[in-house]
C-alpha cells in the first residue's frame, strides 16, 4: 500500500468479506492508488460488528473516490478489468 502524508481518506465502500478486501487491495497497489482497509473484526465480540457494518471498509483519497468506486463495482459483477498503467509517484 502506498501512502501519502498530506493525502486525506475518505471512505470508498464498505467491503462484504476478507477476499474482496484481498482482491481490492491487490488491484489498487497495482494501479498505484493510495489506500487504507479497515477490518471491523473484534475476537472480543466474536464478530458482532462485522454481521452489522461489513468486513470493513475501504479509504482512498477523494481525487481516487469515482475510480475506486467503478473498479469494486465491475468486481462485484464480475466483470474483469482491464490492466491499468502503474501511475508515477
Amino acid at each position: 500500500m502506498t501512502r501519502s502524508q498530506d493525502t486525506r481518506y475518505v471512505k470508498a465502500a464498505t467491503l462484504e468479506n476478507q477476499i474482496e478486501s484481498q482482491v481490492v487491495s491487490g488491484l489498487l497497489a497495482e494501479r498505484g492508488i493510495a489506500h487504507r482497509i479497515q477490518s471491523f473484526q473484534d475476537t472480543a465480540y466474536d464478530g458482532l460488528f462485522q454481521l452489522q457494518k461489513g468486513w470493513g471498509a475501504l479509504y482512498v483519497s477523494e481525487t481516487d473516490i469515482a475510480e475506486v468506486q467503478e473498479l469494486l463495482a465491475q468486481i462485484r459483477r464480475g466483470v474483469p478489468s482491464p490492466p491499468a498503467e502503474r501511475r508515477q509517484s
